[in-house]
């Protein structure tokens, strides 16, 4: 068995692939640091990460596979499922090696699953979209956490970006306690210390940080969705269907 360590990024994952072609080693398994290896190991090798030779490995995959192909491949790795770094290396490899490349071919199991988990993946990203809910903070910066099952808050910035290009807001992700900080001009990466973060989790901002108004258009939002419902036609599993119970924990209107 052959086995690759790298750190577990993309860039890492494509200098995975450079180097597997300059050495003539295909790995059997490719691990990040923290992974637990297997007992028994044939040739383990660390990969070190190296723009240069992952953005050639790249710019060779714009070549052989469609832009559809590439933010396909872009989702996967966004999925963080434990398979994800051995299937997108094959993936890649079979479309660097067949001379048409393979994205179309759905007879390939690597290809349809490539196809399956990104649309999830972005069936998670259009959700959080339908199902984010602001809070306006004391020092004027609209706050939304959310826990979406993949790291897709990269896939959502273009949409509230448009949406809200006047306003400063913070997207922050509670499952991986990370977020996004939009000041009205650049989008930056933010985390929260640990002492914040465990009460930001349970997505109740403190009474003293929101905004004099906050409170009471929570209220408002409250009894919008109260009269509006009529109690003879609800429906609890169209309801689940249409808005998904893992997105109710940071819905106001269902607080």
């Amino acid at each position: 068995m052959i086995v690759f360590t790298y750190d577990n990024t993309f860039d890492g994952l494509l200098s995975c692939v450079f180097f597997a072609y300059e050495q003539r080693k295909f790995p059997d398994l490719i691990l990040s640091e923290f992974d637990q290896k297997p007992l028994f190991i044939d040739e383990q090798y660390y990969v070190d990460t190296e723009k240069e030779k992952s953005k050639r490995v790249w710019k060779g995959l714009e070549k052989k596979i469609s832009k559809f192909a590439q933010n396909m491949l872009l989702s996967v790795w966004l999925s963080e499922l434990p398979e994800t770094a051995m299937l997108l290396f094959r993936y890649i490899r079979k479309n660097i090696d067949h001379p048409q490349g393979i994205e179309m071919n759905f007879g390939d199991d690597d290809v349809l699953r490539i196809k399956d988990i990104a649309q999830k993946v972005g069936a998670d990203a259009r959700k959080l979209i339908q199902f984010i809910r602001f809070q306006e903070t004391a020092d004027g910066i609209w706050f939304a956490p959310v826990s979406p099952r993949y790291n897709v808050l990269s896939l959502i910035v273009p949409h509230f970006r448009s949406r809200y290009a006047g306003q400063p807001w913070i997207i922050y992700d509670t499952n991986r306690n990370c977020g996004l900080y939009y000041d009205t001009r650049t989008v930056a990466e933010v985390t929260f210390p640990q002492e914040e973060f465990s009460r930001l989790k349970s997505g109740i901002v403190d009474e003293d940080r929101l905004s004099d108004d906050e409170a009471f258009f929570q209220q408002l939002w409250k009894a919008y969705f109260k009269s509006i419902t009529i109690k003879e036609r609800i429906n609890l599993k169209l309801q689940r269907q249409q808005m998904p119970r893992r997105y109710w924990k940071y819905l106001t209107e269902m607080q």
